[in-house]
C-alpha cells in the first residue's frame, strides 16, 4: 500500500495541512497490547470511526486508551468537528463542557454507566482493518479541531480553541529539542492523559507529525511505568510530571534504558531533576507553555535555570505579566508569569506569576518558594501554600497551606517554617491531610483545595 496525500476538499494547499506525517506507510504509530500498529493501519481506523460519527459541531473525547484516543481524535476532525477537552473526565464537568457547545455528543472505547448524553461507544480497534489503498486526509489549516479546558488550578476553567495550524507549528520546538537528545525518531511512554493539552503535545502530536511511536498506555505506579517502557523499543522517552517523577525515584527500582525524560505541568526542584537523571540515567528536560499558549520554551534544569524559547517566539515583558508572540498563536497572548530576559531575548528567567507574588505588611514573598520550603521540610512528602480569597478585618489575604506529613504534626511543621521564612508569611490556618486533591496531572484545582482545607 502506498500512502499519497489528498485534499478530499479540494481547497488550495496553503490553506490545508497533512493529517499524518508519514512517508513510510510501515512506520509505527503506536504500541498496543505489545504489537506495532502502522501509520496504515492506523489511518484505516480512523476512517473506520469517521464514518460512524453523528453530524455535530464537536465531540467530547473521553477514551482513555491512547490509542483509541488518537483514533477517535482524527476521526472527530476527520468529520469537521472539534475534540472537547474538559478540565477532568469527572461527570459534572463533562457536562458543563457538552452544555456550553449545543448539540456536541460524547465519544469514548468504554461501556460507561451513567454514560453523557449522546455517548457513542468506539468500535473494537483490535482488528486490523482492510488498509487497500488509502490516502493520507488533509485537515483546513483553520478548522478548530481541540478546544481545551484549562485545569481551574487558579481559577474557573477556561476555553481555549486550537486550530490544527495552531497544533501542527506548536509542535515544532518539542520535536527538535528532543531529536537533539533522543534522534529523530524515538518511542513515547506517556503518564500523563491525553485529554490534558501537555497530553496532547506530546502524545497525540508527536507520532502524528514526527517518526514517533506512542505507547497505548498510561501507566500510573512505577511498576506500570517500567513495564509500558519494556514494551517499546528503544530509544525511549518518557513523559511525565514531577509528581511522578518523584514517585519513580523513591520506588528505587530500575526502568529500561531511556534516552530521555520530559516534564512538565508543575515546577521541577532542581534537586528531583539531579535525583531522576541520577537514578535513570538519562537527561530530563522540561517544556514551558500553558493551554493558552501550547509549549514554547524548553529547559534542562540540572544544567542551568534559565529556559530557551523555540523558534519564533517572543516575550514582551508587562507590568501584570508577559506578553508572547509565537508561530502557533493567531494573536499574542498574555500570561501571568514574570520574566527576566536574557542573551537578546532568546532566553528568561522566570521570576514567578502575578498571582503568586505576595506582599503583606511591606514584605514580599511568592506562594512557590513557600511551597518550596514547605516540601523541604524533612518527613513532608507533599504540600502546598496558597492564599485564601478572603481578607481579614485588617484587609490582609492570610496564607493557608496543606501538607502530607504522616510523621508530623502541625506544631513541628511550623517551627520548621518559622526558621526558613518571615513569620509574616507563615500559614495562619495549616491541615494535615493523607493526600492532596491532584488531578490527572498533578495539578491542584482552587476549589479542592480550599474544600480539604475546611
Amino acid at each position: 500500500m502506498a500512502i499519497v496525500h489528498d485534499s478530499l476538499e479540494r481547497e488550495s494547499a496553503q490553506a490545508m495541512l497533512p493529517l499524518l506525517g508519514a512517508r513510510d506507510p510501515q512506520r509505527t504509530v503506536a504500541w498496543r497490547h505489545g504489537t506495532a500498529v502502522s501509520a496504515a493501519q492506523f489511518l484505516a481506523h480512523v476512517e473506520q470511526v469517521a464514518a460512524l460519527l453523528p453530524e455535530a459541531p464537536a465531540a467530547v473525547n473521553l477514551c482513555e486508551d491512547r490509542y483509541a484516543f488518537l483514533v477517535a481524535f482524527c476521526a472527530i476532525a476527520r468529520r469537521g468537528q472539534a475534540n472537547l477537552l474538559p478540565p477532568s473526565r469527572a461527570p459534572q464537568a463533562v457536562e458543563e463542557v457538552m452544555a456550553a457547545h449545543p448539540g456536541s455528543y460524547a465519544l469514548g472505547e468504554l461501556a460507561l454507566a451513567p454514560a453523557p448524553h449522546g455517548y457513542r461507544k468506539l468500535p473494537a480497534l483490535e482488528t486490523a482493518p482492510d488498509v487497500g489503498s488509502l490516502a493520507v486526509p488533509a485537515i483546513p489549516a483553520e478548522q478548530v479541531v481541540a478546544i481545551g479546558y484549562t485545569s481551574g488550578s487558579t481559577g474557573t476553567p477556561r476555553a481555549n480553541a486550537k486550530s490544527w495550524r495552531n497544533l501542527t507549528a506548536s509542535s515544532a520546538g518539542t520535536r527538535e529539542m528532543l531529536a537533539s537528545v533522543a534522534g529523530e525518531g524515538f518511542h513515547v511512554v506517556a503518564t500523563v492523559p491525553p485529554q490534558h493539552i501537555y497530553g496532547i503535545e506530546m502524545s497525540v502530536l508527536l507520532p502524528l507529525l514526527g517518526e514517533v511511536g506512542v505507547h497505548a498506555g498510561r501507566p500510573f505506579f512505577p511498576a506500570d511505568v517500567a513495564a509500558a517502557l519494556a514494551e517499546v523499543p528503544a530509544p525511549r522517552v518518557l513523559v511525565t510530571t514531577p509528581v511522578h517523577l518523584r514517585a519513580l525515584v523513591a520506588a528505587g527500582a530500575p526502568l529500561p534504558p531511556l534516552a530521555a525524560m520530559l516534564s512538565a505541568t508543575a515546577p521541577l526542584p532542581a534537586e528531583l531533576a539531579q535525583a531522576a537523571e541520577q537514578a535513570f540515567g538519562a537527561p530530563l528536560l522540561e517544556v514551558f507553555g500553558s493551554t493558552e499558549t501550547c509549549a514554547f520554551a524548553g529547559r534542562r534544569v540540572t544544567t542551568g535555570a534559565d529556559w530557551t524559547l523555540y523558534d519564533g517566539v517572543r516575550l514582551h515583558p508587562q507590568p501584570d505579566g508577559t506578553l508572547v508572540e509565537a508561530p502557533q498563536l493567531d494573536a499574542p497572548v498574555v500570561l501571568a508569569d514574570i520574566v527576566s530576559l536574557h542573551d537578546a531575548g532568546r532566553r528568561f528567567c522566570l521570576c514567578g506569576r502575578n498571582t503568586d507574588l505576595l506582599e503583606i505588611a511591606g514584605k514580599r514573598a511568592s506562594l512557590g518558594d513557600l511551597t518550596r520550603r514547605l516540601l523541604a521540610i524533612p518527613g513532608v512528602q507533599d504540600g502546598i501554600v496558597f492564599q485564601l480569597d478572603e481578607a481579614d478585618a485588617a484587609g490582609v489575604r492570610r496564607i493557608a497551606a496543606l501538607a502530607v506529613a504522616p510523621a508530623l504534626d502541625e506544631a513541628g511543621i511550623l517551627d520548621a517554617l518559622r526558621r526558613a521564612v518571615d513569620p509574616v508569611f507563615l500559614p495562619r490556618r495549616l491541615r494535615l491531610v493523607d493526600a492532596l486533591p491532584r488531578n490527572e496531572t498533578g495539578k491542584l484545582p482552587r476549589g479542592a483545595l480550599l474544600t480539604l482545607l475546611g
